[in-house]
């Protein structure tokens, strides 16, 4: 556990990879705190302080609120004087898909020998689709091995990942199969030509060394929000390549147990936290004899 006496912000403290953008953030802090709890719009000034522990400036953090606003990401009511933002139904949508991710018990894992092989063939009137192509493979899991054939560990539901994108008309473009390699094919040779395999390993190793001491003293709204965002940037990287194919010492394994470790301790703090902010009741903990105060508040 971090030095209760040290008061740098945890990111100065733990050597933590940072660099998150605000609209991450808020999507991390809606899956890690808020989805399924029945939770009731936020005012403004809840997102405001949260970010500003984060190291975001509130210029920032209002401006954005008003562009996930703008982009169908965040709907915004007003209570007096008071605006209040919620997830759209598309944003819950987004979120929730991410959360099962996060919150697989083995998010690594994949039946052993099997992967899903990709083929597509973009014409040069569509140029605008190929970043949106790209990053939704990515996302799902896809390597390049070379221009428009895709390789992913495991068997992926490509026309679902199309269409949760809204990509319909690329599935038109593309070809996927069920496929397995052959005796003479170098795994781990094709594995280095589509992922890059020191980067994939310094991100494991970078979420380890800042979160394997666990959560540090403070907001458990602020720790909850960076720590979901920080495992995004994981899983994000690592598909689940298989690890009887890559180094002995490969660390995947070891910040998911880091990761499920952290969440367990945060969870039940920071429902609370949300709770107070919001002026809702919520149980006292045992053996405190008093309600505790918001950590966000002043």
């Amino acid at each position: 556990m971090a030095d209760a006496a040290d008061t740098r912000p945890r990111a100065e403290r733990a050597g933590h990879p940072g660099g998150h953008r605000p609209q991450a953030l808020l999507f991390s802090f809606f899956g890690g705190v808020v989805l399924d709890r029945d939770v009731p719009p936020i005012p403004s000034a809840v997102f405001v302080r949260l970010l500003g522990g984060l190291g975001v400036a509130e210029a920032a953090a209002r401006a954005t609120l008003s562009r996930m606003v703008r982009r169908g990401l965040l709907e915004r009511t007003q209570v007096g004087r008071v605006a209040h933002y919620g997830l759209t139904p598309r944003a819950e949508e987004v979120v929730r898909r991410a959360r099962r991710r996060v919150a697989a018990a083995a998010p690594f894992e994949h039946p052993d020998g099997e992967w899903t092989l990709l083929c597509y063939s973009m014409p040069e009137s569509r140029r605008d689709l190929r970043h949106r192509v790209r990053a939704t493979l990515t996302w799902a899991g896809f390597g390049g091995l070379r221009d428009g054939v895709w390789i992913a560990p495991g068997t992926v539901d490509v026309a679902a990942v199309l269409a949760d994108a809204g990509l319909d008309e690329v599935a038109e473009l593309a070809e996927w199969f069920a496929a397995s390699p052959m005796s003479a094919v170098r795994v781990a040779h094709f594995i280095r030509r589509a992922w890059p395999v020191d980067e994939i390993r310094e991100r494991h190793e970078e979420f380890i060394r800042a979160w394997s001491a666990g959560p540090g003293p403070g907001d458990p709204l602020g720790q909850i929000t960076l720590l979901g965002a920080d495992w995004l940037r994981v899983l994000r990287s690592d598909p689940g390549l298989p690890a009887e194919h890559l180094a002995a010492d490969w660390p995947a394994a070891r910040s998911a147990a880091v990761y499920q470790r952290c969440y367990r301790r945060l969870r039940a703090a920071a429902a609370r936290a949300i709770d107070l902010e919001l002026g809702r009741p919520c149980p006292v903990p045992r053996g405190s004899g008093k309600p505790h105060s918001s950590p966000l508040r002043p």
